[in-house]
């Protein structure tokens, strides 16, 4: 119960965005199960609904808060249902262009320790990993036509 609480009792923005960043991790897992990822980008272009010249590049007085805020809620609704890398990518890209800032989708792939194929999937914004930086190293190369820019 204390969860719950502490949730109901917390700013509006955070409860927005992780109601948001929950239905869209949702949504995004069973569109990668169901369908392929160029068809799922499509439709979460259409949520990001935003057109191109009201989006930020450059950083405004409150961008960092704002996409801390996008991270954590999506990391957050990301532990259930244990949502990938890719999923919590593009759920914090879609946001984050909801908001109008622009950010880069890659997908790297690589070998681990025991030659196994790995696949991981990251997003940049202004130069620095925000999603799935903690596994980003020199094992992933990234894949050609892989790099995308926001929705």
């Amino acid at each position: 119960m204390r969860p719950l609480r502490r949730f109901l009792s917390g700013p509006w923005l955070a409860r927005s965005l992780w109601i948001q960043a929950f239905w869209l991790l949702m949504f995004i897992r069973i569109g990668l199960w169901v369908s392929t990822l160029p068809t799922v980008r499509r439709v979460l272009k259409r949520l990001a609904h935003l057109p191109a010249h009201s989006r930020k590049a450059g950083p405004a007085p409150e961008s960092s808060a704002l996409v801390a805020r996008v991270v954590g809620a999506v990391q957050t609704a990301g532990r259930w249902p244990e949502a990938t890398c890719l999923a919590q990518a593009l759920a914090a890209q879609t946001l984050l262009a909801r908001h109008g800032y622009l950010s880069h989708l890659h997908i790297g792939v690589g070998r681990d320790e025991q030659g196994k194929f790995v696949a991981h999937a990251w997003l940049e914004w202004q130069d620095a990993v925000i999603i799935g930086g903690s596994e980003v190293d020199s094992r992933y190369a990234v894949m050609p036509g892989s790099q995308w820019e926001s929705l």
